[in-house]
């Protein structure tokens, strides 16, 4: 026998809430358009957990995880984020999965550790952490069981107290650029050096220097402040490219590990906003 239930929009809002994941078609539109933009594009989320093969992408294997970052404090291994329910994301809640991109807790309680930029994505706001949830609800689930990470440096207890509340960042141009360089393209991560604890050295932030190795060979990344030895003699345009088409400022390829695929579709305001930000950083030699 075959039950009708009818309940009002209040009551399944309320029951969706207590059940934690629901179908994308009950979500807000904007905020799924904000999501995929945020995930697919400034966040750059398959970059590391989509896994890549010679040609690139694995075709039907989006955010399925299982790259490999092999450092010398630690062997992490991406872990899949698409809703596959024994492999991925799937049986976790909302509040899980924001917790986890939040503050690097899975629901068991265990620490995700570098090269997650946990430290910068505490600053995401309420909304696109809400938004970079629903979209990930809709993205093809991917059975692919992926090999735990193995870390050879101590972890932190935490990456700092339970995360509450997180405001957008003020309507300025440096204010977006600064929300959108840290809390959700976390370029600080790679483009600021390292301190012996694994941590970057905010006092040089953007000051580049931190090596990535992989088939390409060995890339330093490029000191982003407006210092001679930074992009203080770059263009706006020079800028733009890089970011967009991974060409340096006379025209030489950049290398991976940039995700210049996804920033090419970045909006014209946030690279603006982008430019408007790295500008304002303190020149570090």
């Amino acid at each position: 026998m075959r039950m009708v239930l009818r309940v009002s929009f209040g009551t399944m809002a309320a029951v969706a809430a207590w059940l934690g994941p629901q179908p994308a078609l009950a979500q807000d539109p904007a905020l799924l358009d904000r999501g995929r933009y945020l995930v697919e594009v400034t966040g750059a989320c398959g970059n590391c957990h989509t896994p890549m093969g010679p040609q690139g992408p694995v075709p039907g294997r989006a955010l399925a995880g299982g790259m490999v970052f092999d450092e010398p404090p630690f062997r992490a291994v991406a872990s899949n984020i698409t809703p596959d329910p024994e492999t991925g994301i799937g049986r976790w809640t909302d509040a899980q999965l924001a917790r986890a991109i939040r503050e690097g807790i899975r629901p068991d309680g265990s620490l995700i550790g570098p090269p997650m930029p946990m430290t910068l994505y505490r600053g995401l706001s309420d909304r696109d952490v809400a938004a970079m949830v629903a979209y990930l609800r809709t993205v093809p689930p991917v059975a692919n069981a992926v090999e735990r990470s193995v870390y050879r440096m101590p972890l932190p207890p935490s990456y700092g107290p339970p995360v509450t509340s997180v405001a957008p960042p003020a309507d300025h141009p440096v204010a977006r650029g600064e929300y959108l360089v840290n809390a959700v393209a976390h370029c600080m991560e790679c483009h600021t050096p390292m301190l012996p604890n694994g941590q970057n050295d905010r006092s040089r932030l953007g000051a580049g220097g931190v090596e990535f190795r992989g088939p390409w060979g060995v890339s330093v990344a490029r000191n982003l402040t407006p210092h001679e030895s930074g992009l203080g003699s770059w263009t706006d345009a020079q800028i733009i490219r890089a970011v967009t088409e991974g060409l340096s400022a006379n025209g030489r390829p950049l290398a991976p590990p940039m995700a210049f695929a996804a920033y090419r579709n970045m909006t014209q305001q946030e690279l603006g906003d982008l430019i408007a930000y790295l500008r304002s950083l303190a020149p570090q030699p």
